[in-house]
This record gives C-alpha cells, sequence and structure tokens, in this order.
C-alpha cells in the first residue's frame, strides 16, 4: 500500500458540492475531496473550500481543521468570533453552531470523528 500524500493541495481535483443550502448571502460554493473515510463512517478526513459569501453553520461532529489558503471569520452562535487564514488551527466541538463569513476562498484540510 502507498501513502497518500499531496504536495500542493490546490492539484486536488475536487468535488463541486454547489452553494451551500445554508447560505445567508452571496453564493458560497462549496467543493469537497474525501481523502479517507472509515467504513463505519465514524471518521473522515479530507480537503474542503468554499467561494466568499455568508452561511450558518452546524457540527454534527467533532472537526480538526488546519486551514490553506483563504480569508474569512467564524462566528458562533455566543458572538465568539475566530479570524482565520492560512495557518490557522481550528478545533470546532460538536454541536457547535454559527455562521462563516468568507470574503477570499477559504480552503482547509480537516478531520472529523
Amino acid at each position: 500500500m502507498t501513502t497518500p500524500n499531496w504536495h500542493d493541495y490546490t492539484s486536488i481535483e475536487m468535488d463541486d458540492l454547489g452553494i451551500s443550502p445554508a447560505t445567508i448571502s452571496g453564493e458560497p460554493r462549496v467543493s469537497l475531496k474525501i481523502l479517507n473515510a472509515r467504513a463505519d463512517g465514524t471518521g473522515e478526513c479530507g480537503i474542503w473550500s468554499c467561494t466568499p459569501g455568508e452561511r450558518t453553520i452546524v457540527f454534527d461532529h467533532d472537526e480538526f481543521c488546519h486551514f490553506l489558503g483563504g480569508e474569512g471569520v467564524y462566528i458562533h452562535d455566543n458572538g465568539e468570533e475566530i479570524p482565520v487564514t492560512a495557518g490557522s488551527i481550528v478545533f470546532f466541538p460538536n454541536g457547535w453552531s454559527g455562521r462563516s463569513i468568507i470574503t477570499k476562498t477559504l480552503s482547509k484540510a480537516y478531520a472529523g470523528r
């Protein structure tokens, strides 16, 4: 078995999931590439990207994120603001809810469980 690896995340062919159904404003278009998923559905990791816009978010699982490029802010329902740019690392616990405002196409590597 070879170890999956990529030297440049922008070279990964992403699956276009279309405009986010949770859009508040703009037209945030989501792309995703699942790099590995557990057969029992208890976890996956991959690359995620979204174009500018605002949308609501509710995490129904724990998710560790390392942002690779772009700019935006996540705003928790309690008002906490989490600005993100390339290099930012965030852990969103199961049940985290709020919204994201993406100002420059945002990409992240993620692992969820």
